[in-house]
C-alpha cells in the first residue's frame, strides 16, 4: 500500500489536533486562561516581597505563566519548591477556587547525598542578587507556611498552599498521586537531580501518573551544550535540552511547547556562570499527558 508523504503529514495533523483538543477540554470547568492584562496585575501586586520583585527581573514571571497556561481552579504541583517563588505565583494565578502543592525532599541527615561541585553561579550577573536574610535558609515547609499565611493575610485571592515533604521519586501526596493534579512544574532544578542520585525515570513516572489526561508538565532549566547530557549538573550547572526532553517522553508525555523567552544564543554554554558576563542560555519546554 502506497502513502504519500502528504497522507502522513495529513494523519501527523489530524492527531496532534485532537490531542490538543482533548488537552483544552481536560482544563478544569473549562476555563480561559488568564489574559495578559490579569497577569500584569498578579506580577504587579503591591504585596509581593522586594526579593520575589528582583527575582522578576530574570524569571520573567508574567511570560512564564502566559506560556504554562494558567486557568483558575487548578490543581498543581510545584517540585523542588524551595523557597516557594513559583509556588507563590502558581497560587496568585490560580485563584481560591484551586490549590498549589510546593514539594520538597524530606530531610535527611544520615545520607551521604552528593554535593555538587561547585555552587550555581549567577545566572543572570547584570541583575543583583536579591537580599539574603539573617540566619539560616528556613526549610521549604516553613518558607512555604510564611507564604500563605502573607497571603492569606493581606487577603490576596489565592489559591491556599500546602507544603509537600516527599521523596522526588513519589513526590504526588497520596490522595492525588493517581490524576489528581492539572499542573506541575519544575523550574531550573532538573539539572539538580543528576548530582542528588534521584532516579529521573521514576520521578517523570509518578508525574505522569500524577496529572489528569490533558494535564501539563513545564520544566525550566539551564541549557548545556550537545552531548553533555546531565553529566555537567554538579560542575556548570546545565543539562541538555534534548536529553531532559528525551527523559520526559520516555515517561509518556508528549512535547506541547516550547519557551524562547529565556533563551540567550550568545551564551557559549561552557561556564556555569557565562564568560563575558551575560544571562545564561535557558529553555522552558511544556508537555502534556495524552
Amino acid at each position: 500500500m502506497n502513502i504519500t508523504r502528504k497522507t502522513l503529514v495529513i494523519s501527523f495533523a489530524a492527531g496532534a489536533g485532537l490531542f490538543h483538543s482533548r488537552f483544552a477540554q481536560a482544563q478544569p470547568g473549562g476555563s480561559a486562561t488568564l489574559s495578559p492584562e490579569r497577569i500584569a496585575q498578579i506580577v504587579a501586586s503591591p504585596d509581593r516581597s522586594t526579593a520575589d520583585r528582583t527575582n522578576d527581573l530574570r524569571r520573567k514571571p508574567a511570560e512564564m505563566l502566559a506560556f504554562i497556561g494558567i486557568r483558575p481552579g487548578m490543581t498543581a504541583l510545584d517540585l523542588s519548591a524551595a523557597g516557594g517563588y513559583t509556588t507563590e505565583l502558581l497560587a496568585r494565578a490560580i485563584g481560591p477556587t484551586g490549590m498549589v502543592y510546593g514539594q520538597s525532599r524530606p530531610p535527611n541527615p544520615g545520607s551521604q547525598m552528593t554535593r555538587p561541585v561547585s555552587p550555581e553561579g549567577n545566572s543572570h550577573p547584570n541583575v543583583a542578587p536579591a537580599a539574603v536574610p539573617p540566619g539560616a535558609p528556613r526549610p521549604s515547609p516553613v518558607a512555604l507556611a510564611e507564604r500563605d499565611a502573607r497571603l492569606r493575610a493581606a487577603g490576596v485571592a489565592a489559591a491556599p498552599i500546602a507544603a509537600v515533604s516527599r521523596p522526588f521519586e513519589d513526590p504526588a501526596p497520596p490522595e492525588l498521586a493517581e490524576g489528581g493534579f492539572d499542573l506541575v512544574t519544575l523550574m531550573f532544578n532538573y539539572h539538580d537531580l543528576g548530582h542528588l542520585g534521584t532516579d529521573r525515570t521514576m520521578m517523570n513516572q509518578a508525574v505522569f501518573r500524577a496529572l489528569k489526561p490533558g494535564g501539563i508538565y513545564v520544566i525550566a532549566d539551564h541549557a548545556g551544550r550537545p552531548g553533555t547530557g546531565i553529566s555537567e549538573a554538579g560542575t556548570l550547572h546545565r543539562i541538555e535540552e534534548d536529553f531532559l526532553r528525551h527523559e520526559v517522553e520516555a515517561a509518556g508525555f508528549r512535547l506541547v511547547a516550547t519557551g524562547d523567552f529565556l533563551r540567550n544564543p550568545n551564551d557559549p554554554r561552557d561556564r556555569n556562570t557565562p564568560d563575558p558576563p551575560q544571562p545564561k542560555d535557558e529553555f522552558v519546554l511544556k508537555f502534556g499527558k495524552p
